[in-house]
């Protein structure tokens, strides 16, 4: 079941709000409504459903209305029309206190301009949620410390912020989130003002220390990158309205518009995409069959090689050629005798880090696990297949548009 659930959001700024989405609702355009009215549609019939423990990105330009909708989240905006429920709460329902107490114990967020408190130390900026709860000041220091030390600022707790670097700055921002021990983090633009090197170090202290806790993260970004790095799956939204909801898989082999395929036209697969995305099941699995069973099974198939496994795992492969020799030859040697012990790869590796095995192997490469289990094999023909993108359409505005902002 989702933890988030939010349906058909949709937010009109203006003087008349209901009106202006009366005449949306009618079929005027968002470009109408702003040209004849002054009214800004935010967001259109926008939803989007959260899992536990998932890292939820949200996608888009300037204007697309992901700040507005992560701000849904937390009511720091209320919609015009549309239902917000997280982990069965409605929260459009909760009066102003109880909204206080719902943001305190169960959400926190990590802005892109900090947010910090200019006059409290690092250490009393990653206590000070626990300190609005009522924490004693004894226990909320310790485990203030804890998380200071744990996104790597030991020694520099009793800086201001004014004093620390614009990542240490962010490391504090997220310490603080965690430190609230908030089932729930939004996280908006939360490295967008960090220079490349930096922004690349926080991403990869989110992803471990996600590892680890299984956060529920909603993260807003404008870089497809960091979407495609961080995400269990992304919302790409554009003019208020969502293009594409999909894993980073789904979105980088089957965009579904064009203006999602202008994005993905120029993200590097081969470092974006991992083995296990993209690997397909071996053909054939031979066990401990005999020399004949194992030529039947691959006659049935119409297999030219198998993948033998055992009870200790993955252990190499067999050719029906090999097979063929072996029975003529009367040795009728066991099918261990025969095995090619061939290189595999792990399924977790880049397929960049795969490419040069797969290009020189003679079979397509098995793909085994940190069990020594056989999970799949890849081919240089599914290589490039993932790693080609799809034929061109015709340019269109959507398209023209999302490849300038790349730009």
């Amino acid at each position: 079941m989702a933890l988030i659930e939010a349906k058909h959001l949709t937010k009109i700024f203006g003087a008349n709000p209901r009106k202006a989405l009366a005449r949306l609702r009618a079929g005027l355009t968002k470009d109408e409504l702003l040209a004849k009215w002054g009214d800004t549609v935010g967001l259109n019939d926008v939803s989007i459903s959260v899992e536990k423990g998932e890292t939820f990105v949200v996608m888009g330009l300037s204007g697309s209305g992901k700040s507005t909708l992560i701000r849904h989240l937390n009511r720091l905006i209320d919609p015009t029309d549309g239902s917000i429920v997280i982990d069965g709460v409605d929260i459009l329902g909760l009066s102003i206190r109880e909204l206080e107490r719902f943001r305190r114990d169960r959400m926190a967020m990590v802005f892109q301009r900090f947010g910090l408190l200019p006059h409290r130390t690092a250490l009393d900026n990653v206590a000070y949620g626990l300190e609005i709860r009522g924490v004693p000041p004894a226990e909320r220091r310790r485990r203030a410390m804890e998380w200071v030390e744990t996104v790597g600022l030991a020694g520099y707790e009793k800086h201001y912020p004014a004093e620390l670097s614009g990542g240490m700055q962010q490391r504090v921002g997220l310490a603080r989130a965690l430190c609230a021990d908030a089932e729930i983090l939004l996280m908006d633009e939360a490295f967008s003002a960090l220079d490349p090197l930096i922004r690349s170090q926080m991403q990869d202290l989110l992803m471990e220390l996600q590892g680890r806790l299984h956060k529920t993260i909603v993260f807003i970004t404008h870089d497809l990158d960091e979407a495609l790095r961080l995400g269990d799956r992304i919302a790409i939204l554009k003019d208020g309205v969502i293009s594409q909801v999909g894993t980073p898989v789904d979105i980088l082999l089957n965009p579904a518009d064009a203006y999602v395929r202008a994005f993905v036209k120029d993200v590097n697969r081969a470092r974006v995409l991992t083995v296990e995305t993209v690997m397909k099941p071996p053909p054939l699995r031979l066990t401990d069959e005999t020399l004949e069973q194992a030529v039947a099974a691959m006659q049935a198939q119409g297999a030219k090689i198998g993948y033998v496994v055992g009870d200790n795992g993955y252990r190499g492969v067999v050719t029906r050629d090999a097979l063929d020799a072996a029975i003529a030859s009367h040795h009728a040697p066991d099918i261990a005798d025969i095995v090619i012990e061939a290189p595999s790869i792990d399924p977790g590796a880049s397929l960049a880090e795969a490419l040069p095995t797969t290009l020189s192997s003679e079979f397509p490469v098995a793909v085994v696990d940190a069990d020594g289990e056989l999970a799949g094999v890849l081919s240089p023909d599914r290589v490039g297949e993932v790693l080609t993108p799809p034929a061109e359409e015709p340019p269109d505005e959507a398209a023209d548009e999302a490849k300038a902002a790349a730009e």
